[in-house]
């Protein structure tokens, strides 16, 4: 991506797709979609290629006049994802884009010295992967392995930046934009000790960054042989779950019929009954950890002025993070009742 904080201005009430402006130095938006995902995209997301580029200029121009501080891209195809997310409407995009923003700065101990490179013992560990084939919806599917990870090497937020590059890796795909995602956690071996890390503070955080803090669309999130601690941790984080993403988690246990009716064998690996050979995690890493120097010049563009700060934007969450502190007392009687 190539930022620019300067606001071109076509007021999106009168400006037709060949009225609107582009600076010299900002990359033009060539649509990568098919046809299918063109039409995909009108169906499910009520974006109309004729005015694509027009409501992309009214979120340029609704940053510029109402957070001209925020510090942000304005490219045209980084403007799309927050667009597309939100299903073109124009308000919930600006506060998704945001929240994009206070997620990152409100968060230093994720979000500092973001880069492959920094989170490749958690690459090297198999933690999260992506694997290699599209589902029959042409969704990728990240595959996440929470019994890979040993606290005492590095502590949960190193497997949450994983996570968060791996989502910001796939989100530069417009199929992706338009089809969303599918989550795959393998919960085997996962004890108490382990699980105390994941509380609700933590849990609150992540939550917030994947519903109203990422323009990213997860579609399913299929969970595989949980233990009981598992009722546990979900009751951390269903009270912060929206309803619609919350109707969207299948706990299949140890049944791989079960979830084979949600993920094809034919695309998963022999690890969870498919065809697709074992499980290799060094396609991903190697994509990821060759995308360092994309990520750098990325995430360059999205700086925080001087003047400015996260609470200009949303206010803070110490009375959120008290309320958390609470939530976590009453939760851990639950965690060691379900183990």
């Amino acid at each position: 991506m190539s930022g620019d904080s300067d606001c071109t201005r076509t007021s999106p009430s009168t400006g037709s797709p060949s009225d609107i402006e582009f600076l010299p130095d900002r990359r033009k938006y060539v649509c990568s979609l098919s046809p299918d995902l063109i039409t995909k995209a009108r169906e499910e997301l009520q974006e109309k290629p004729e005015w694509r580029l027009r409501d992309v200029q009214a979120l340029r121009d609704m940053v510029c006049k109402d957070y001209p501080s925020l510090g942000t891209c304005l490219d045209d195809a980084f403007l799309l994802r927050f667009l597309r997310a939100r299903k073109f409407d124009y308000d919930r995009a600006l506060q998704l884009l945001v929240n994009y923003h206070t997620c990152r700065r409100s968060w230093p101990e994720v979000f500092n010295n973001l880069k492959p490179s920094a989170i490749k013992p958690v690459l090297e560990s198999g933690f999260v992967t992506v694997l290699p084939h599209l589902d029959p919806e042409g969704r990728h599917v990240v595959c996440i392995r929470p019994d890979r990870w040993t606290p005492s090497n590095y502590p949960i937020t190193e497997n949450i930046r994983a996570i968060y590059l791996t989502l910001e890796k796939l989100i530069q795909s417009e199929e992706t934009q338009v089809n969303g995602i599918v989550i795959l956690a393998d919960y085997k071996g996962v004890s108490l000790s382990k699980a105390s890390h994941f509380g609700p503070f933590v849990a609150k955080k992540v939550i917030g960054i994947l519903q109203d803090g990422f323009p990213i669309r997860i579609k399913a999130v299929n969970i595989i042989n949980e233990p009981r601690i598992f009722k546990g941790i979900f009751a951390i984080i269903k009270p912060f779950l929206k309803e619609k993403i919350a109707n969207r988690f299948f706990l299949h246990g140890c049944d791989l019929n079960s979830l084979h009716q949600n993920i094809p064998p034919v695309i998963l690996p022999e690890e969870y009954g498919g065809t697709s050979g074992k499980l290799d995690i060094s396609a991903w890493n190697e994509l990821l950890l060759a995308s360092e120097e994309d990520f750098l010049h990325d995430f360059s563009q999205l700086v925080l002025p001087c003047d400015s700060s996260p609470h200009d934007m949303l206010v803070s969450g110490d009375a959120d993070e008290k309320q958390c502190d609470d939530s976590l007392r009453g939760m851990k009687p639950q965690l060691y009742y379900c183990y």
